[in-house]
């Protein structure tokens, strides 16, 4: 049997998440960050999944996605109303998940090339 390399065709590849740290490539993040296929902005600051807002997430929608996930940290917890109606009142889909769950689906989607992008909540 011939076993080939898979190399993906973007940049980004979320090897790891918890509520902690992260790895993206061969970096290890501790700070809250966001990443899309193509790339990634690091430290980005909201308050924390139950105070986010509206403004914290314009830096995400600001990448076009027809997708954002957002890694909440060790578990799941639900933004603000407001904070996701700035998505979906932009026919953009939202999906809250804890870190890990939000990395598998991150990496599934970018595989399949979906406008995904993801915010990480790191250090609740």
């Amino acid at each position: 049997m011939h076993l080939n390399r898979e190399i993906p065709d973007y940049a980004f590849i979320l090897r790891a998440a918890d509520g902690r740290s992260a790895k993206v490539n061969d970096r290890v993040l501790t700070a809250s960050f966001i990443l899309s296929p193509a790339q990634l902005l690091e430290d980005w600051a909201p308050a924390g999944a139950g105070a986010l807002t509206a403004d914290d997430l314009a830096p995400l929608l600001a990448l076009n996605p027809e997708l954002v996930l957002l890694g909440t940290g060790e578990r799941q917890v639900f933004p603000p109303a407001a904070a996701m109606a700035a998505c979906l009142t932009r026919g953009i889909g939202i999906e809250v998940m804890a870190n890990p769950a939000a990395a598998r689906t991150f990496n599934v989607l970018a595989s399949e090339g979906r406008r995904v992008v993801a915010g990480f909540l790191l250090g609740e």
